[in-house]
């Protein structure tokens, strides 16, 4: 019994019941004993645990160490601290230079020829906007072949010529002639102005043996062929031909313009003879232009250039202000008697 009683006695008391136990819940949990690995039942390898993640969930950056620099120092005092720098890529491989392109090789693709519109343009047989038209048509050969596509290139000298149908609607375009009034503008007005083709109108047509029937079409893509003062009188030409106003307004035009002047003031020595030779307007030399002194208060001028306001600005470089201006011809057509304000077709006898 003694024995019984020596094993009763260092056998450990059995914990209680937690619900008996009031300190269980502030009681810190004894440290479990080691556990016999082999005594463990073998199940799946244990996984490593991993490292709970701190911080708001982005995208992972490479974290480079900041550049070396002076200690931070406590705040509140001192410059701020460097921030870390960014981690620099590595650099790419230059990509290896491209050989000069020959200049024999450039000069190979330039393309060859003339526009064949430029040519036709240069050579009288319509406006460059009339030759592409025809050409769209089919209505242009050269050199006996047809041409149908717009910026065909040709030799300069290559034989061009135009269907009967690029004639006969070349013959439709109509040139007409107005004694302008003073008070209209020649192109294109600005506001409170009135632009002179409002008076090509039926009503003032002066008719002549032959003229076609006026029609209101006749009105489109006609335009004045060089301008005229709102002060100014005399012959105006509006045209739908792109050979008259080429004729007329084309930088290599060498057509006389003839006017007839009223001035006042008094002339400076030598005057006529810089109206003559020796001007010059807006830094540019002027064309030497025929002048010829009618009387005291009446010039008459023969120019082959037409800048703006051109007799009047020459006019004041010698003491004069003009005070009429009218012009009665232009090439070898006259404005004649022409009423003022009325107009008249070209006829087919008139070459300027």
């Amino acid at each position: 019994m003694s024995g019984s009683n020596r094993d009763s006695k260092s056998m450990p008391p059995k914990n209680e019941a937690a619900g008996d136990d009031p300190w269980a819940k502030w009681r810190k949990p004894e440290t479990p004993a080691a556990v016999d690995a082999e005594k463990v039942p073998k199940t799946e390898p244990p996984v490593a645990a991993q490292p709970k993640p701190t911080g708001t969930l982005g995208v992972a950056r490479r974290v480079t160490k900041p550049a070396a620099s002076a200690p931070r120092k406590a705040a509140g005092g001192g410059p701020r601290p460097t921030p870390p720098t960014k981690a620099i890529p590595a650099a790419r491989k230059p990509l290896a230079p491209q050989p000069a392109r020959p200049a024999a090789a450039a000069n190979a693709t330039a393309p060859e020829g003339v526009r064949l519109s430029k040519i036709m343009s240069e050579r009288g047989l319509c406006s460059r906007r009339e030759a592409d038209l025809w050409i769209e048509r089919g209505w242009v050969f050269v050199d006996g072949e047809r041409i149908s596509e717009l910026g065909t290139r040709i030799k300069p000298d290559a034989d061009i010529a135009i269907s009967k149908e690029a004639k006969q609607d070349q013959a439709k375009q109509v040139t007409v002639l107005l004694n302008k009034p003073v008070g209209y503008v020649s192109g294109q007005p600005e506001p409170g102005f009135t632009p002179a083709i409002t008076l090509i109108t039926a009503e003032n047509q002066v008719k002549q043996s032959g003229d076609p029937e006026f029609r209101p079409w006749m009105l489109r893509n006609l335009a004045p062929s060089g301008r005229l003062d709102i002060d100014s009188t005399g012959l105006l030409v509006l045209t739908q031909d792109g050979r008259v106003a080429r004729k007329l307004i084309g930088d290599d035009s060498a057509v006389e313009k003839e006017y007839l002047v009223r001035v006042a003031g008094t002339m400076i020595a030598n005057g006529l003879k810089l109206l003559q030779h020796g001007l010059e307007l807006d830094g540019k030399p002027l064309k030497p232009a025929w002048v010829k002194q009618l009387n005291e208060d009446q010039l008459h001028f023969i120019l082959k250039e037409g800048k703006k306001r051109q007799i009047r600005r020459m006019c004041e470089l010698v003491g004069l202000r003009v005070t009429g201006l009218k012009r009665v011809r232009i090439g070898r057509v006259r404005l004649g008697d022409l009423p003022l304000g009325q107009w008249r077709f070209l006829r087919a006898d008139e070459v300027f």
